[in-house]
């Protein structure tokens, strides 16, 4: 039975090791020879239409050694905070806790929870506080983080965070139906990672100062 199993294990990483990653996939779009031909012969006056990928720019080589910096691309539904940006690292909030990402990383897909983005370039640090949202790290030391509400730390109001707090934990202990908890729930959690947030920063000031 274990040699059974450790066989299994074995065919597995093999297929795992042959799969490409995302980013290794070539960057210039395929084109699907058998549809284009199909339409041909059906509407041959018009072009065939164009698909996504059509109006993708081709993705940065996979690079054969690590480089030095980090590319950032950090995104809202209403903005984009960072384009191409060269960073030497930077800390996202993941559900499983904080993530550092260096050049060279491992290529990953993790879930943000409300939290701290450090990006770090040399000796500055800016912050973000994010609601939520994904970071995806590529082959090629390009890390994609989109998040639903971002706003800079030092922008956060600390009266009217923990005003929040205390409306919503006020709302949580009240609640009488699963949606309202739920609601709640959120609006105690977000309140109160803003507050750990700018606790965090200003004690991190003070340690500046200080030295």
């Amino acid at each position: 039975m274990f040699r059974q199993a450790s066989r299994l294990l074995a065919r597995t990483a093999a297929s795992r090791r042959s799969r490409a990653f995302s980013s290794d996939v070539p960057a210039t779009p395929a084109q699907d020879s058998n549809f284009i031909e199909s339409w041909t012969k059906v509407i041959p006056n018009l072009d065939p239409p164009k698909t996504p990928s059509s109006f993708m720019t081709p993705r940065p080589a996979t690079p054969s050694s690590i480089p030095s910096k980090l590319t950032v691309n950090f995104v809202l539904p209403y903005a984009s905070e960072l384009s191409g940006k060269e960073v030497d690292m930077v800390i996202v909030p993941a559900t499983t806790g904080q993530m550092g990402v260096l050049p060279g990383h491992v290529p990953t897909i993790a879930e943000l929870k409300p939290g701290i983005l450090s990006v770090h370039e040399g000796n500055d640090v800016t912050k973000y506080f994010l609601s939520s949202g994904f970071a995806l790290i590529h082959a090629n030391s390009v890390a994609d983080i989109i998040a639903i509400e971002a706003v800079p730390v030092d922008r956060l109001d600390p009266a009217l965070v923990q005003k929040g707090l205390a409306d919503f934990t006020q709302k949580l202990s009240s609640a009488s139906t699963d949606l309202e908890k739920a609601e709640a729930q959120i609006g105690v959690d977000v309140h109160s990672a803003m507050n750990s947030a700018i606790t965090d920063d200003h004690q991190m000031t003070e340690i500046s100062e200080d030295t």
